[in-house]
């Protein structure tokens, strides 16, 4: 995938980064089921509006989803998030935890996942870009251009 983004600027300083957030969280299976998985949490201040998550099992493929940060961030607190991937916070033995739940065509996986680190990581992605100011660097003339074919 390119670096490349129309109408974005880079500024004179490089962005500081965020370093990925690993969580071992479960996949369940059925009621009494559960499998191990990790989770690498990765966000970009260069793309601030999606969350990069790589999904992996033991000696398995992995699998990597983008969801909006807003959408995580929400789903610490309530419902969030329509169609593919879904979030609500949840508590499993006393623990505050978050349900993640992802659909692709016909197939879904259900993720419980720990809270804690998950916002406490997100709010530092928040530090680094603070909402609202996701599209400040947007050079929207140059961007209306791509977009029509102009360069």
């Amino acid at each position: 995938m390119s670096g490349y983004r129309p109408g974005v600027q880079a500024g004179r300083t490089a962005p500081r980064s965020c370093p990925p957030l690993v969580l071992h969280v479960e996949r369940v299976l059925d009621v009494s089921a559960r499998q191990p998985v990790r989770a690498e949490f990765g966000f970009d201040p260069g793309a601030p509006l999606a969350v990069r998550v790589e999904f992996g099992v033991q000696g398995g493929p992995c699998v990597v989803w983008r969801m909006g940060r807003d959408v995580l961030r929400q789903g610490l607190r309530s419902r969030s998030g329509l169609g593919d991937a879904q979030l609500w916070p949840s508590d499993v033995a006393g623990r505050a935890t978050v349900r993640l739940q992802l659909a692709s065509g016909d197939m879904a996986a259900l993720f419980v996942l720990p809270a804690p680190p998950l916002a406490d990581w997100l709010e530092h992605t928040y530090e680094l870009v603070p909402e609202g100011q996701e599209l400040a660097g947007v050079d929207w003339d140059d961007t209306t251009a791509a977009l029509l074919g102009g360069r």
